[in-house]
């Protein structure tokens, strides 16, 4: 069954319900008018941009795109290239292409102009929709991607170069164009995060994106009465493919164009929100907001809030037992995935595992999982490579055999470059990325296992640590540390409180920084080397790094 199956159904069957709904707190000076009909401007909180579709305004807005693809000669494997921010019409966009039979090809908003046309050029893209914020990087470099002839612009004064969206779907047919598709079809094209080199091409299928609905609904139990709000961006596999649990159960979901403490806190209350997916720092900065009183829970109504869960990067243990001191009547879930396997599920804890935390979990529904050494042959014991296998595996690397070849076997395994070990009830828990072990003194540290250790300091809201080049050791480790607000730390209270440790795992060098987090909050470790090492440290930590994968 393609993925466009789900949208059809709900609009046929929930036509006049609640889908999506937008809130926008940039835009001012516009009543926020919620659920209750009243306006919280003024309840004294401040306004913001809210708007909303049902499942049958969804299905024929993403009817007439489709209709609009195919009058411009987009044809079924064709590819369509979305680049917008979190907004109403991404979702109906993106399954417009789907229905059209095209190939959705969702673009990172961090990327630059050159960025943008490299993947435009890798993907093979015939169509690009763009919002305002683009403007300046799509002109920079027209024409360079010869094979892109329509560009849609979302938003008010279209520039000349590209055609009005909101002109051009009035004109087309609302009803469903009537292409072909089976779940075997190619669906979307991907683009991996970037945090390990340049960005790859990941293909899925229909199937693949079916798998992602399927998952999610079954590890989280969702029904038409949950609310999920949606706060990373839509271009991620993990924010998307949590709202297919929505998507499959005809739910309503909510996009929240903000991630500050008060404007998540506010959107769980005033629209009834049961389900949040959340990132490590979103997390930690509403617990922050709350223990120095900007945020007040009594302010709220949050007791039809049933799950909070988080995903994308390794979660600290001390994080989710301080926030089920805060929330003890949550349910809580961690979710690993990797863009290769359709983002979140294929390990994940499970609700009723909450004294496991600290685990990424066991198998996700419909999934199978492994550990294997070097030679890719299956451990039952220590630190392996994590293998996974199942239905939302992708199809490959596209237009690269050699990189598809060397993460993808035969049999339909998945080798994911995550370092992790076993526990003796089978639970795995993350250990570190393998380009990230760091080997001094023929040594490995896995710096996940230092930066949880250091998260349990008081005075540390984020840390990060990273491998640098030693003459003699090899690498040494360096714990680049973001101090909580109004809180003081130096280096010797670092070290004495490093002292816990094994001798070999206590970090020889400690700066104190920022953490660069990406929209999907993973560390951007390749950024901290390039900023503490110089580029010709870089150039040899990229040699240390292929000695590893070799």
């Amino acid at each position: 069954m393609p993925i466009t199956e789900l949208l059809s159904r709900n609009a046929t069957y929930f036509k006049d319900d609640i889908a999506l709904v937008e809130i926008n707190p940039e835009v001012k000076n516009v009543p926020y008018v919620t659920w209750r009909e009243y306006s919280l401007i003024e309840s004294g909180r401040g306004g913001a941009f809210r708007k909303q579709i049902t499942w049958g305004e969804f299905d024929v807005k993403a009817n007439r795109f489709a209709n609009l693809l195919l009058t411009r000669g987009i044809k079924k494997g064709d590819k369509v290239a979305i680049l917008l921010m979190n907004c109403l019409d991404w979702l109906p966009i993106y399954f417009g292409i789907l229905k059209a039979g095209a190939l959705a090809v969702p673009l990172n908003f961090r990327y630059t102009a050159e960025e943008i046309c490299y993947c435009l050029d890798k993907a093979d893209a015939d169509a690009l929709v763009f919002g305002p914020e683009f403007t300046g990087r799509i002109e920079e470099i027209l024409g360079r991607n010869p094979r892109v002839k329509n560009i849609f612009y979302v938003g008010e004064d279209c520039p000349t170069f590209a055609d009005s969206y909101e002109k051009l779907i009035e004109y087309c047919s609302s009803h469903a164009p009537g292409v072909y598709l089976t779940d075997e079809d190619d669906g979307a094209i991907y683009f991996s995060s970037g945090t390990t080199g340049f960005p790859k091409a990941i293909l899925h299928s229909h199937r693949s994106l079916v798998h992602a609905a399927d998952v999610e609904q079954a590890h989280h139990g969702q029904t038409k009465d949950d609310v999920f709000l949606c706060i990373p961006p839509l271009y991620h596999t993990g924010a998307k493919m949590h709202w297919f649990g929505s998507l499959k159960s005809a739910g309503k979901a909510v996009i929240l164009r903000a991630a500050s403490p008060e404007w998540i806190i506010r959107t769980v209350s005033e629209e009834r929100c049961t389900i949040v997916w959340l990132l490590v720092p979103w997390a930690q900065d509403i617990l922050d907001a709350i223990d120095s009183g900007k945020i007040s829970l009594h302010d709220y109504e949050l007791d039809q809030w049933r799950l909070m869960h988080i995903g994308a990067q390794p979660v600290p243990p001390t994080l989710i037992k301080r926030w089920k001191t805060v929330f003890p009547h949550h349910d809580y879930d961690t979710n690993y995935g990797l863009s290769e396997s359709i983002g979140p599920g294929c390990v994940h804890l499970g609700i009723e595992n909450t004294h496991k935390v600290g685990a990424i979990g066991i198998a996700g529904y419909k999934w199978q999982v492994k550990l294997v050494d070097e030679n890719r042959r299956e451990i039952t014991s220590g630190v392996g490579e994590l293998a996974v296998k199942g239905p939302g595996v992708m199809k490959c690397y596209y237009k690269d055999a050699k990189a598809t070849a060397e993460v993808l076997d035969e049999e339909g395994w998945l080798y994911t470059g995550d370092m992790a070990e076993r526990d003796r009830d089978g639970f795995i828990y993350l250990v570190d990325r393998k380009k990230d072990v760091i080997i001094t003194g023929g040594e490995n540290i896995y710096p996940v296992q230092i930066e949880d250790f250091l998260r349990a300091n008081d005075a540390i809201k984020d840390v990060a640590v990273i491998g640098l080049p030693d003459r003699r050791l090899g690498e040494i480790t360096a714990a680049i540390i973001e101090v909580k607000e109004g809180a003081a730390l130096t280096e010797q209270e670092v070290n004495d409180f490093c002292m816990a440790l094994p001798r070999y795992k206590r970090p020889r060098k400690v700066i104190f920084a920022k953490i660069p987090r990406n929209p999907t909050g993973k560390i951007e470790k390749p950024l901290l080397r390039k900023t503490y090492c110089g580029e010709s440290v870089v150039a040899q930590q990229n040699e240390i790094d292929l000695q590893k994968l070799q």
